[in-house]
């Protein structure tokens, strides 16, 4: 490993065996104070992401990702806000035992240590990923992209300012150059970085998986159907697909593929009505091609096999023509990225297949994909969505950024 980044990683490790003797007390006290420090420094933080987006396309799939605005600035402080409130799982007795030679065995959650993430042009990550590492005890280094250079600077500038006036080590926190070379240093420090995480593109994840020597927790790109079933209401089918496709199109959880039983197939001017008002560009197969009549022309496309497993990341779509549950079922098995899968049914014996058989991280029935999310699912922020299964899969919060030991007390006792 090259030097130049190796007493950073260092000051990272010892930084990380402080936070295990804070108060959680004063770890909640830290993050409100954060929470309201970004809220004060709005203008701060925006003027630096303006340098960022003045950098980027606007056409860019990435720039929605990057933007932040006051709004966003407050919901984020928001999700901060919330986890200062969450119990900490940190010295939670998973399971306690007394054998019968007396040893006291207790299997107790521990933070993993040190944490390293990879994301690109999303600002909004450093708070998250800092606020969930803080409140579990663990150190946080910071890969960011160099798309949002200007504010995470901005951002980890505010967070150890905080950190400063409490006399915490402000190592807890580090935030990597953004040049690539950072990356290989950080994907290359088994020595003191525990766990990596890449939040991004498939091609980010690739190479980090590829390249790493530290342990990584795939948190995958999201190519992510909906079945539109035989049995499926109409009503709640142009809804659900409306959101999951517009709600925020750059987003991993956001809607790629439409699955049509071939019997609604009538019904499927209806149900991309609130798709065309909204601009989104559809890949139709022939079947639905020749049905969709009312769709604007000039957002209409034929699909080809691309257009299948592909994760857009815009407001754009595919639709593809099913035979049966067991065709959609098939599709989803070859393209599925294993991240977020739903089916609009009113057949409650065909939801608890569809359920049972596909396998992602979550699996959805008659409600959009969009809530596949930390916050939505009550856990307060998220550091990423795992599409892997060991150690944790799906959103991932505090709980999913521990580990436990094996804590034995005895007295005396020696083994034969």
């Amino acid at each position: 490993m090259e030097l130049k980044l190796e007493q950073t990683f260092q000051n990272s490790r010892n930084a990380s065996r402080t936070l295990i003797e804070l108060s959680n007390e004063t770890i909640n006290q830290i993050l409100v104070e954060i929470s309201n420090k970004a809220i004060a420094n709005t203008t701060a933080i925006l003027d630096a992401n303006q340098k960022d987006l003045d950098r980027m396309d606007k056409n860019d799939p990435k720039y929605d990702r990057l933007l932040l605005n006051a709004e966003r600035i407050e919901g984020i402080a928001g999700d901060i806000k919330n986890v200062s409130k969450l119990e900490s799982p940190v010295g939670k007795v998973i399971e306690n035992k007394i054998l019968e030679n007396g040893l006291d065995i207790s299997k107790v959650r521990v933070p993993i240590g040190v944490i390293g993430v990879i994301y690109e042009a999303r600002p909004n990550v450093s708070f998250d990923v800092f606020s969930l590492c803080f409140k579990t005890k663990n150190a946080c280094i910071l890969k960011g992209g160099s798309d949002a250079e200007f504010s995470n600077i901005a951002i980890v500038n505010i967070i150890k300012e905080v950190l400063k006036a409490h006399n915490v080590n402000t190592n807890v926190v580090t935030l990597l150059p953004a040049d690539r070379s950072a990356t290989t240093e950080m994907l290359n420090a088994v020595e003191y970085v525990d766990i990596i995480i890449p939040r991004g593109s498939q091609g980010l994840i690739n190479y980090v998986r590829e390249n790493a020597k530290v342990p990584v927790i795939e948190t995958g790109a999201g190519i992510v159907h909906t079945y539109f079933d035989k049995d499926g209401d109409i009503a709640k089918g142009t809804a659900i697909i409306a959101n999951a496709k517009t709600r925020r199109v750059s987003v991993c959880n956001a809607l790629d593929c439409l699955l049509i039983h071939e019997s609604q197939l009538d019904n499927l001017n209806t149900l991309t009505s609130e798709l065309a008002t909204k601009g989104t560009v559809v890949y139709a197969d022939e079947k639905a091609f020749e049905k969709l009549t009312n769709y604007p022309k000039e957002l209409l496309n034929k699909a080809d096999d691309s257009h299948f497993g592909t994760e857009f990341l815009a407001n754009k779509m595919a639709i593809k023509t099913v035979a049966n549950m067991d065709s959609a079922l098939d599709h989803i098995a070859k393209y599925s990225s294993k991240h977020s899968e739903a089916i609009i049914s009113e057949n409650a014996e065909t939801i608890a297949k569809y359920l049972n058989i596909v396998d992602a991280a979550a699996v959805y029935a008659n409600a959009s994909t969009a809530y596949t999310d930390g916050a939505q699912f009550g856990l307060g922020a998220e550091i990423g969505i795992s599409t892997q299964k060991l150690h944790a899969r799906g959103p991932m919060a505090l709980e999913e950024i521990t580990s436990y030991k094996w804590v034995v007390k005895g007295n005396g006792q020696t083994r034969s």
